[in-house]
């Protein structure tokens, strides 16, 4: 994506801007999307960030028991090379550890990751699962860092350069 098609993009994402060439487009498209997208999908990006701003939010997380993997679709811009490095570390986790293996974002942009257990599991070890978050948390420190970069400004509306002050000092 070049430079000039990602602030085309951002303009129409987070401030509602169309350009004029596609303002006519976009007009017998919406007539027509209308009678065919539900509500949730016809919400953009900026409003489903606004809804979990300033809660506890699951990025993506990995269920042992039930051998499945979820990722909260409300990320889906987020490259395809990063959603599949956290299915690996996720899924990987659990078929070491066992449990249920989360990535959160807290209320202030920081990640933290959870790993908990059904009480009836004796399979579930916590020492290796700890571990494991110390080991997850040293090797992918950068992915987190720039993930919780990612969240401070699209999701909480953080100004980027104030970010960067702040990480400075």
């Amino acid at each position: 994506m070049s430079a000039k098609d990602f602030e085309r993009e951002y303009k129409r994402e987070f401030e509602g801007i169309i350009p004029e060439d596609e303002l006519e487009e976009n007009e017998d498209q919406t007539q027509e999307e209308d009678l065919k997208i539900d509500e949730m999908q016809k919400t953009n990006k900026g409003r489903e960030f606004e809804k979990v701003a300033g809660k506890r939010v699951v990025l993506c997380g990995a269920n042992a028991y039930e051998q499945k993997y979820y990722f909260n679709p409300i990320f889906r811009q987020i490259p395809d090379s990063i959603k599949k490095e956290l299915n690996i570390i996720s899924v990987l986790f659990t078929q070491e550890a066992g449990g249920i293996f989360t990535i959160v974002f807290e209320e202030d942009g920081s990640i933290s990751i959870e790993t908990n257990a059904d009480e009836e599991d004796i399979t579930y070890d916590e020492i290796t699962a700890g571990l494991l978050v110390s080991e997850v948390r040293r090797k992918r420190q950068d992915l987190f860092e720039a993930l919780g970069l990612y969240y401070r400004i699209y999701v909480l509306h953080e100004n980027p350069a104030d970010i960067l002050d702040s990480d400075e000092s």
